[in-house]
């Protein structure tokens, strides 16, 4: 395949990062690379869907991602994948003698290994400079549903339309369910039976990087798990924090020990960030320490000092991120620098998921959640138009007007980064404005099925 066919075809279909911030795939296509990583590493607790989807799909995935190498001209492949991911390991194995250029690359169970920068790193041993791409380091990283994604787009002609989510937590069948875009999240909780309890809330995302969400949110195409947890729950609370009493707590209890710093994964990679000292500095009001500020932009927000290291239950990466967000509001770009040594005991310092699990209050939680294939219908879509890095798409129809299964509603400015929308159903439209699409669907019946 051609280079331009390969970015049109991902362009064409809509697809993004199915993960992280959703970063346009088209763009991260350079013939500068060697490597091309497939990153399986499920990096936050309780999600369950990239390893089911390789699992069940591997030699689909497996040739997309060969015809990715082939196109880029590159050397090899990298499946990064969990060891303890028997299922899929064992499907890959199936497999892999068929697709020369692929390599697998077996992860232990530890957090946040699904940070590319920390994929990248256990996958060749480069280590990607603080704010650096990973083609900087020869290296195109992609999660198995964005690989997917393309192989429906290459073969099928199909755009993204839907998006695997895990919903666990407080739901009476924890489950992976194929969810349309702009579905609401309160309906794929009842699709899964319930909630289990009463007075709970939702966290959008994993419990690490999620957020606090509403049951009225809508399904993207970044959306990789809802979890429905009891309000009072740890991880709930430690979100729903302010930053006010944030920083006059830090103002109060931080002694200074350190943890936060010698558990960060990005400072063991030689990163400059060191939580304790952007503690120190936002407690005592003194902005001296410039560099101590600057380091928050090295800071990936996996959360693990706030929801891991800091024996005192407070809050560094809440401060690290607003102290990052005013330093970007100011003007203030991140320098340009390389990467320190890697830290010698980096080895013996990575947090074990299973550990950080129970240190989350989550492992009664932690449950298989099968990939459930069944068809999901509703009323109503609302389609954001921005479901990823980039500018907002912009509405190409209009109210009253019909459209059809798979037809783009909104596209992106080519001079811009950005991704189209598609409609995962057929209906007529009922709003437009600059932020969503409203969409009545046409069923013969809905469908309130569970699962």
């Amino acid at each position: 395949m051609e280079f331009d066919r390969l970015q049109e075809i991902m362009r064409r279909a809509g697809i993004v990062g199915a993960g992280g911030a959703g970063f346009p795939s088209y763009a991260k296509l350079n013939m500068a690379a060697d490597t091309v990583i497939l990153n399986c590493a499920e990096c936050e607790p309780l999600l369950r869907l990239h390893r089911q989807l390789l699992a069940h799909n591997a030699k689909e995935i497996m040739m997309a991602l060969q015809e990715i190498v082939d196109t880029l001209n590159a050397d090899r492949a990298i499946i990064a994948v969990k060891r303890a991911y028997r299922e899929t390991v064992d499907a890959i194995y199936e497999h892999l003698a068929e697709f020369p250029k692929l390599e697998v690359c077996l992860l232990e169970e530890f957090y946040p290994a699904g940070d590319e920068v920390i994929t990248v790193y256990e996958a060749t041993g480069r280590v990607i400079a603080p704010g650096a791409l990973p083609i900087s380091v020869g290296c195109v990283v992609y999660n198995v549903e964005t690989v997917y994604n393309f192989y429906r787009a290459w073969k099928e002609d199909a755009p993204v339309t839907h998006k695997y989510v895990t919903v666990a937590g407080e739901v009476q069948n924890p489950c992976t369910l194929k969810a349309p875009l702009g579905i609401t999240y309160g309906e794929l909780i009842t699709m899964v039976g319930g909630a289990t309890i009463r007075d709970y809330a939702v966290i959008a995302g994993g419990p690490m990087t999620g957020r606090v969400s509403s049951p009225a949110d809508v399904v993207t195409k970044t959306s990789n798990a809802i979890l429905v947890l009891p309000k009072n729950s740890r991880v709930v609370q430690k979100k729903l924090t302010p930053l006010k009493i944030s920083v006059n707590r830090a103002m109060a209890a931080c002694c200074q020990c350190h943890i936060c710093t010698d558990l960060c994964s990005r400072n063991l990679l030689g990163h400059p960030i060191e939580p304790h000292k952007l503690m120190r500095a936002a407690a005592s009001g003194v902005a001296s320490d410039i560099q101590a500020f600057l380091g928050a932009f090295s800071c990936s927000s996996c959360g693990l000092c706030e929801m891991y290291s800091c024996g005192q239950e407070l809050n560094p990466a809440g401060i690290i991120a607003a102290t990052k967000n005013e330093l970007r509001k100011n003007g203030i770009a991140p320098p340009k620098l390389e990467a320190a040594s890697v830290e010698p005991t980096r080895e013996y310092r990575k947090v074990s998921l299973p550990r950080l699990i129970a240190r989350l209050g989550l492992t009664k939680y932690d449950l298989p959640a099968p990939m459930v294939d069944v068809e999901i219908k509703t009323s109503r879509i609302k389609l954001m138009l921005s479901q990823g890095i980039g500018a907002p798409a912009s509405a190409t129809v209009r109210v009253g007007q019909e459209i059809a299964q798979g037809e783009e509603i909104a596209a992106f400015d080519p001079a811009k980064l950005g991704t189209s929308i598609h409609t995962p159903f057929g209906g007529v439209v009922t709003e437009v404005t600059d932020r969503f699409v409203t969409v009545e669907i046409k069923h013969d019946k809905k469908t309130k099925g569970r699962v």
